[in-house]
């Protein structure tokens, strides 16, 4: 099936490449490999502030995660031109902002990772690491990137 049919069954709309904060471009190909830019939570067009142990729970840093795949996923296919043209996600790095005693970082990596692996399928299984971080640009909750494989 299309990885596009499965957005449209998920009511996803890819949303353009976001306008980068500062000196870097949003991704890069090198090979058959794209690597794409850390990518911030956004709600509402604006940067999801909080931090998670603190203001934020789990479940909502889950769901920020959730909405960078999304945005993870518009950059790719802005990079890549098809997402069909996807072989393999290989990895995501996510950070997440995060009070020191807080410990669920690879729970609300999961709404990235969950996302990406109902899209992609087998080819959305991927490495991943989830790390506490004590702040992200704008103060944004989580920033994650992604690794891909081309055909």
């Amino acid at each position: 099936m299309s990885i596009y049919t499965t957005l449209t069954e998920l009511n996803i709309t890819l949303p353009p490449v976001a306008i980068p904060a500062a000196a870097y471009v949003p991704f890069v190909q090198a090979g058959n490999l794209v690597f794409l830019s850390g990518h911030i939570a956004k709600k509402d067009g604006k940067p999801w502030v909080g931090q998670l142990g603190k203001n934020l729970t789990t479940e909502e840093g889950k769901a920020a995660a959730r909405a960078i795949a999304i945005d993870l996923m518009g950059t790719l296919h802005a990079a890549v031109g098809d997402l069909n043209r996807i072989k393999r996600i290989v990895k995501l790095m996510s950070l997440v902002n995060s009070t020191a005693d807080f410990t669920e970082q690879h729970l609300v990596t999961n709404g990235a990772s969950e996302l990406i692996g109902q899209v992609f399928g087998d080819k959305g299984t991927h490495a991943r690491s989830a790390f506490g971080v004590a702040q992200i640009p704008m103060g944004a909750c989580v920033e994650i990137e992604l690794i891909a494989e081309l055909l």
